[in-house]
């Protein structure tokens, strides 16, 4: 942590205080050179009691007066009772000196460990894995001094009741592990402390995906690091699991327990659905240490939620409006004003009901109109008459709930990844097992997702008539057509669009945790306010 924050006071804090972490290729790599001296304790040479033992791997280490702990990859004794520090590091040294600043503090640090642990220590080296070979380091009075020198505002930082603003304009950023938490050109953006058009720091889409499994009786296991499907003991199909990001079950579909501590172990959210699609229930491990925005969250929800409930709402009905606009193949009459002047009004509302009756309106306007973005069936499948449910009673309701569900699914995901109460709205109020806070954040993009799949499977003709059942007054998808639908989703998920705000390229699956942290930049305190994602 002291080579995290002479790295950048920001990064400690994310990581020490919010305890947050990501993975990038650097910290992987990491792990891998320090894969040996990470087993601890292993020794090297005599290990008779005539002599002294010559290395050490994984040295624990802790001193009182300095106020510190850390764990050496390698001390190496000499004959005259003198040690020198190891540190393994990948890549390879700079080309200005020994080593990088956070470096030299962090082999410093150990070094005076050792010291008051009372063993005499003048040197240390570091061991960069790319070029194999050690660079030394004198313990010199400057070096020892900047070292001191950390400790002090380190602790200042470390007690800060909220973390130090992001560097600004830093070529540090880009490899840093934490960016697309951190998201340092976004906030500062909105802080006004840089006026440069952000860069894209996010990082890139996983090539994990999310696995669905809608054969009913089937069984979900993990074998040998993949997830394996079998029904009637014959294997459906095997994913490895670092290419799995979610599983997704309807109906009766059994997962075992292996699997379900796989999913804990390596963050991959579980979900369940009713055999209709209605999204039931989600699993993960242990839930996001970072306490301090659910707090807020709490606090913003009970007195001052009206702020981000307007903004919410504004971006869904301009997105309709846009929606509508792109798509429509009748004329859309008097409804784009309407709807302008609607979004207009959101933003100055003065209370949740009112918004509630703005939003109510603008549906209203949007859901008659849209039947004129559907191509002619002429068997009047895709009729739609506005928006019903609970239960859809036309084609074209059900595959809107059945979108809505999806993009609930994955918001409620991505809201527990970046440490929000997804069951806290802001604009939505909290119900028995309704995660309010997502369908809060789901406003903006039900339009854009949702409401796009729909339009798309249907003027494409990827979902015809025969995909649906019709029972007394309700319809749903059959076995084939959900199957379509969800492929047709996913490619939704995986478009890339330019953010209106940010102004780079990025996908949908992206957009989708970027709006999240930026919502918890704005409870938190970092932001003036939460800008909707809104197309033009």
């Amino acid at each position: 942590m002291v080579n995290e924050f002479e790295y950048c006071p920001r990064l400690f804090y994310l990581e020490w205080v919010q305890a947050r972490f990501e993975d990038n290729p650097d910290t992987v790599e990491g792990r891998f050179v320090h894969r040996r001296v990470d087993l601890g304790g292993g020794l090297i040479g005599d290990s008779s009691e005539d002599e002294p033992v010559r290395i050490a791997r994984s040295v624990a280490l802790g001193s009182e007066r300095l106020g510190l702990t850390a764990k050496a990859d390698i001390v190496e004794g000499t004959a005259d009772g003198s040690v020198t520090p190891i540190e393994v590091k990948r890549g390879r040294p700079p080309s200005h000196g020994p080593a990088w600043s956070p470096e030299l503090i962090q082999l410093c640090a150990i070094g005076l460990l050792l010291r008051d642990n009372g063993y005499e220590c003048t040197e240390g080296q570091i061991y960069f894995a790319e070029t194999r070979h050690r660079v030394t380091v004198p313990f010199d009075n400057e070096l020892v001094s900047r070292t001191l020198g950390v400790l002090e505002p380190l602790r200042s930082v470390a007690a800060a009741p909220d973390p130090p603003p992001p560097l600004v304009d830093s070529p540090k950023c880009p490899r840093c592990s934490l960016v697309g938490i951190c998201l340092p050109d976004e906030t500062n953006l909105h802080t006004r402390r840089s006026r440069r058009r952000p860069r894209r720091l996010t990082p890139r889409d996983s090539a994990a995906r999310p696995l669905y499994i809608t054969e009913q009786g089937a069984k979900v296991g993990m074998r040998g690091g993949r997830v394996t499907v079998t029904h009637h003991n014959k294997t459906v199909t095997q994913v490895r699991a670092i290419d799995v990001s979610q599983i997704s079950v309807y109906g009766n579909v059994q997962l075992s327990s292996q699997l379900m501590r796989a999913a804990f172990s390596r963050q991959i959210p579980v979900c369940w659905f009713s055999y209709g699609g209605w999204f039931q229930g989600i699993a993960e491990g242990l839930p996001s240490k970072h306490v301090e925005l659910r707090r807020r969250q709490a606090a913003i929800a009970a007195q001052a939620g009206l702020p981000v409930a307007r903004r919410l709402v504004e971006g869904k009905i301009r997105n309709c409006r846009t929606f509508l606009r792109r798509n429509s193949r009748t004329n859309t009459g008097p409804v784009l004003p309407q709807l302008k002047r609607l979004a207009d009004q959101a933003v100055s509302a003065t209370s949740v009901e009112s918004l509630l009756g703005i939003e109510g309106t603008a549906a209203r306007l949007y859901f008659g109109r849209f039947s004129g973005m559907l191509k002619n069936d002429e068997l009047g499948t895709f009729d739609v008459n506005g928006r019903n449910r609970r239960p859809p009673r036309d084609a074209v309701n059900c595959l809107l709930s059945y979108g809505y569900s999806l993009l609930v699914k994955d918001l409620t995901a991505t809201v527990l990844g970046v440490g929000f109460d997804p069951y806290l709205g802001l604009y939505h109020r909290p119900r028995f097992g309704r995660p309010a806070l997502a369908l809060d954040l789901a406003e903006e993009f039900r339009p854009l997702v949702a409401d796009s799949v729909v339009v798309n499977v249907i003027n494409n003709g990827e979902i015809r008539s025969s995909g649906f059942i019709i029972r007394a007054q309700g319809v749903a998808l059959n076995q084939q057509a959900r199957r379509s639908f969800l492929a047709a989703y996913e490619r939704r998920m995986d478009h890339q669009v330019i953010h209106p705000t940010y102004k780079y390229r990025i996908t949908y699956r992206r957009v989708l945790e970027v709006q999240a942290r930026m919502l918890g930049a704005y409870l938190l305190g970092e932001i003036p306010e939460y800008v909707p994602f809104m197309t033009r």
